[in-house]
């Protein structure tokens, strides 16, 4: 090559078809080392860099683009030049969210703050590209001693980027910031001069990624409320508000709508959990703005957390009002009228009887089983009649319908419906008629269903059964049980009668269960902690993983089966207007991506469908002592590429293939056995009922809203949980305990605790005793190699692998932070792996 010599003065133009990279990074390195001259971006219309430099210079910056008009949105929408979904902004890293791609196969990445445009999570959104000048490439990685200063770890703008080798002398700048990171670089990027002596990229749009921004909200679907500390700014007239949630901005609180103690005694609120508002968010700031809306109390005491959990995803826990309860019956007890009677399906001489936890109270379905003459069985599910006291248009028709769910929390429940309904006059109480609706078949006893009714009835439970009582009988088939070890029993009925019903359904349910996972389902189970509490205080006294056991798993096949056999009833009758549950295939990039890693791990998985996902899972569980465990993490592997199922109304545009339940492997499917905590139950007893007055349109907005209450309903029960752990480590910790490596990053590694079943990210750089580590990947298979430090002089340092399904040593103890806990690594014992 034949040197040339190039004024540092001047910048560089890059283009696909002139000298590759390495070329002119060797011209550079043998210019002369004069500082480069620092010149602004031009010729780039970013959403961020509008009006950037018109009126008065002394003004504040623009930080957001300002949202496009309704008008605009809806003719970009329609064109396809924008697309809309829900935000999801990662926990665990705030500057990366995703919105779900118009197909549904991926996730559409936005890349920080300013992207997503004030927009927060669980917020429908409309997105829109970016100029193809401010898409990113992202550089292979290679030994190359060729460094780059650009606006990304490991990727940079297309545009007209002013950029240096760094070599002494040399300098860079984008635009006006001095954005800066190293990065290596190796082609397709090519670099030329341009005609006015500007640095230009262009790569191959393979090797770009978009870059998106939210232009509009069409939703706020998070309920802007947060809980937080309150910390005071000298001489500012206002105060700042720190979110525990990360993913929610800094708010500005003006010093007048703080308390009068806080002005006087800031120090005094250092631990005081507070809810604040946001009322506003201007675009020419970092920072929202907002009203504190409550003073909760201490942070890391049970009570103000949970309280500020249930405002913050606008859990409705107050009293209902009095408009609500007038629609109760006025006399009590109540009974049931006769010629409500005459109008049913009188069950109440059959042997019918509750399984339901110890404690619960909202007993909302129940049993029965008989053997025919000719060796087959009738079966019953009997599910509480709430629609006959939840009138349709009612007040307690649309409080339910605004609470959508009952929301379950460790020492609480917040009920959809009064407790009057809830534990007395639709519970399936024992010893006591109640109104239901039952669907009863004839079944072989392999499960095969030879009829099926529908109807509303009346019944009277002959017993209440716990699990642990319905898992003895099922252990114990020859046993003969005396009446004093089961709860009261109905003077009609037996022990050796219910007895028989429950082994007799025990059997038919495991028939059923193998036909369901033959027929191509999937379940992939997750552990779930349970707590025991102190019976005055509420506070935790230890904790345990739910055991998912045979009797368990004899009511969920009862449950789905009479839930498959509702929707198929409600969509043949009501083909436009039926409320079903869908459950979309998995996202085919996430699917990918797993499938790459399973054949990198050795993992011979086969992703086709669910039901291979379930063949190829069983086979490679293996049956060592940590058989369960590995269990544990491929589930969660699989997990991830999953999307939530759905409620919807069959009359939406929605294509009929896209009906189906992806786990189930069945054509229909939706909920109907659970209508003392679930609005959408109610919906498909008027429609079994044939007395629903709504509309297509009506039914789709109650199903959409009753998808966000169940979503947030599941993140309040998940935190509730996170709460109680996280005051028992502190209670009771540190806590030890063996853990399986689930992930591994290049600076840290998440872990399944296996003895409590919780997830935990390690930070290589928080190890204690680490004298360092290095990330490699041997035969593609990502691995951290930890070096800790010797013992004494005279010893070696100790070496530990840590990869996937790698077994190691944790402990978990309490953080400075109210609550807030880590997992930490134990210095392992002798080279492990």
């Amino acid at each position: 090559m034949t040197s040339t010599k190039i004024s540092t003065v001047h910048c560089f133009h890059v283009v696909a078809e002139k000298a590759p990279l390495r070329t002119v990074l060797w011209i550079l390195l043998s210019s002369p080392t004069r500082p480069m001259k620092s010149f602004p971006a031009t010729g780039v219309n970013s959403l961020g860099e509008k009006g950037k430099n018109k009126g008065d210079r002394r003004s504040k910056k623009q930080v957001f683009e300002s949202y496009m008009s309704l008008e605009e949105v809806s003719h970009g929408l329609k064109r396809g030049e924008l697309y809309q979904g829900q935000l999801r902004i990662n926990p665990k890293n705030y500057n990366e969210a995703f919105i779900p791609s118009p197909d549904d196969t991926r996730d559409i990445f936005l890349d920080g703050v300013v992207a997503r445009n004030r927009a927060l999570n669980g917020d429908i959104v409309v997105i829109q590209i970016l100029p193809r000048e401010q898409w990113k490439v992202k550089p292979q990685m290679s030994n190359s001693d060729l460094f780059l200063t650009a606006q990304k770890e490991q990727s940079f703008p297309l545009q007209r980027l002013l950029f240096s080798v760094l070599t002494p002398g040399f300098s860079s700048t984008l635009g006006s910031k001095a954005w800066f990171a190293l990065c290596i670089v190796n082609p397709p990027l090519y670099l030329s001069i341009g005609r006015r002596g500007f640095l230009h990229i262009h790569a191959n749009s393979k090797s770009c990624t978009f870059i998106y921004q939210v232009v509009y909200i069409v939703e706020r679907k998070h309920s802007r409320a947060v809980t937080g500390h309150l910390k005071f700014l000298p001489d500012k007239p206002f105060a700042m508000f720190s979110p525990v949630d990360h993913r929610v901005p800094r708010i500005n609180v003006k010093l007048d709508d703080c308390p009068v103690e806080f002005r006087a005694n800031p120090g005094d609120f250092a631990k005081t959990l507070l809810i604040c508002r946001i009322t506003d968010w201007p675009a020419d700031s970092n920072f929202a703005e907002g009203r504190l809306a409550k003073t909760l109390g201490q942070a890391g005491e049970i009570e103000p957390e949970t309280e500020g959990i249930m405002i913050e995803y606008n859990v409705d826990f107050s009293e209902f009002p009095q408009e609500v309860m007038d629609c109760l019956p006025k006399t009590l007890p109540w009974t049931i009228p006769p010629e409500e009677i005459e109008q049913r399906r009188d069950l109440r001489k059959e042997c019918i009887f509750t399984i339901d936890p110890a404690t619960a109270r909202d007993l909302d379905d129940a049993l029965s089983c008989k053997q025919l003459p000719d060796g087959n069985f009738e079966v019953g599910v009997h599910i509480a009649d709430v629609s006959y006291f939840v009138k349709e248009g009612t007040s307690l028709d649309n409080m339910a319908s605004q609470r959508a769910t009952s929301v379950y929390l460790v020492q609480m429940v917040v009920p959809m419906l009064p407790r009057l309904l809830c534990e007395e006059l639709c519970s399936l109480n024992p010893l006591t008629d109640r109104l239901t609706f039952s669907v009863i078949w004839k079944l072989t006893p392999e499960g095969k269903i030879l009829d099926e009714w529908f109807g509303r009835s009346v019944m009277h439970s002959c017993v209440k059964l716990s699990y642990d009582d319905a898992q003895r009988l099922i252990e114990a088939p020859e046993r003969l049980f005396p009446p004093d070890e089961l709860p009261p029993i109905d003077a009609e009925h037996t022990v050796d009668e219910i007895h028989q019903a429950v082994l007799h359904l025990n059997s038919i349910a495991k028939n059923l269960r193998a036909q369901r996972f033959l027929g191509g389902a999937l379940r992939l189970d997750q552990p779930k902690l349970s707590f025991t509490l102190d019976k005055e205080t509420m506070t935790p006294q230890g904790c345990y993983i739910y055991e998912y056991r045979d009797c368990n798993k004899l009511v969920e096949e009862f449950m789905l089966l009479a839930n498959m056999a509702a929707a198929t009833h409600i969509y043949r009758t009501f083909p436009t207007l039926a409320l079903l549950r869908r459950h979309p295939p998995p996202k085919a990039k996430l699917v990918k991506e797993l499938e790459v890693l399973c054949n990198q791990l050795g993992l011979n998985m086969d992703f086709t469908s669910a039901g291979t996902i379930h063949k190829s899972l069983c086979a490679i569980y293996g049956d060592d002592e940590y058989s369960v465990y590995r269990r544990q993490v491929l589930n969660n592997m699989c997990s991830r590429p999953m999307q939530l199922a759905l409620y919807f109304c069959t009359g939406t545009k929605l294509l009929k293939e896209h009906f189906r339940h992806y786990a189930l492997n069945v054509p229909f499917y939706t909920h109907f056995t659970s209508p003392i905590r679930r609005y959408p139950d109610i919906i498909v007893h008027r429609l079994l009922a044939a007395s629903l007055n709504l509309q297509i349109t009506e039914v789709q907005i109650r199903a959409l809203h009753c998808n966000d209450k169940k979503t947030l309903s599941k993140k309040v029960q998940e935190l509730s949980s996170e709460l109680y752990f996280g005051v028992l480590v502190k209670e009771c910790g540190p806590l030890e305990s063996k853990a399986m490596v689930m992930g591994v990053l290049d600076k840290s590694f998440d872990v399944l605790v296996i003895k409590y079943g919780v997830h935990k990210r390690i930070y290589c750089k928080s190890i204690v005793g680490l004298d360092s580590y290095r990330y490699q990947k041997v035969e593609k298979v990502p691995q951290l190699l930890l070096v800790w430090t010797s013992d004494n002089e005279e010893s070696s340092p100790v070496e530990q692998v840590i990869s996937i399904f790698s077994v190691v040593d944790v402990q978990l103890k309490a953080d400075e932070v109210p609550l807030k806990y880590s997992a930490l690594l134990k210095r392992p014992e002798n080279v492990a792996s």
